[in-house]
């Protein structure tokens, strides 16, 4: 999508953020942004020295529009720091145990159903593409990131291989949850190398022991939630 060169009206200067500011406030590449500009996903504009700007607004509205849909009982959504916490209004929030990236409804339910079950101390957020994924894992730092591979926005093989290249993650544990197999991995198989993968008819059984495992913590009975 073109950029116009102005404008249709001159936003307020305290409107007015750069990529790379939307960048730092989204814990995204830079790239990232520019292809959420790209597809409409975010107003901008350019300056008259060619400079990109995108308006602070609707980087607002993108996350409160991942806010609004309800969530499984017991679990995150995307979040927004309280406007002057940081520099540019956003801050890192208090982490949290897991990120599941997930977009299917009837897993983000069993999951949050698991962890409740086992991990009652443990806070789980959600993000149900892999952009709001990418933005939450920059802020949060999850000690474990629970992703899907199919996913809208940017599949999971790439966000997974994104994340397990960045030095910033260095810290979280990755699992990987799948309804592919065999041959089905194939493809993906670049980003999976040495990561624990479960297949989604196995969740139950598999799902307890790995992240008790990669969190640390001992997997308690299912009737103790």
């Amino acid at each position: 999508m073109d950029i116009p060169s102005f404008p249709a009206t001159t936003p307020d200067l305290t409107d007015e953020c750069s990529t790379r500011d939307v960048a730092q406030m989204l814990g995204m590449a830079v790239r990232s942004v520019q292809l959420m500009v790209d597809r409409g996903e975010l107003q901008a504009w350019k300056t008259p020295g060619g400079h990109r700007r995108i308006s602070r607004r609707s980087v607002e509205a993108w996350l409160a529009q991942r806010q609004g849909s309800p969530r499984p009982q017991g679990v995150r959504g995307p979040g927004r720091a309280k406007p002057g916490a940081g520099p540019s209004g956003w801050a890192a929030a208090a982490r949290p145990g897991v990120l599941l990236i997930e977009d299917s409804r009837h897993f983000q339910n069993l999951v949050s159903l698991l962890v409740r079950q086992h991990f009652p101390e443990v806070e789980l957020h959600l993000a149900d593409d892999g952009i709001t994924g990418l933005a939450m894992a920059g802020r949060l730092q999850p000690r474990v990131l629970l992703v899907d591979i199919l996913l809208p926005g940017i599949d999971g093989a790439t966000l997974i291989n994104g994340l397990r290249s960045s030095p910033a993650f260095e810290g979280s544990r990755l699992i990987v949850v799948t309804s592919l197999s065999g041959d089905e991995l194939q493809p993906y198989a670049f980003a999976l190398e040495g990561l624990p993968v479960i297949h989604k008819p196995r969740l139950a059984l598999e799902l307890p022991g790995l992240l008790g495992a990669a969190l640390g913590l001992a997997v308690e009975a299912a009737d103790a939630a």
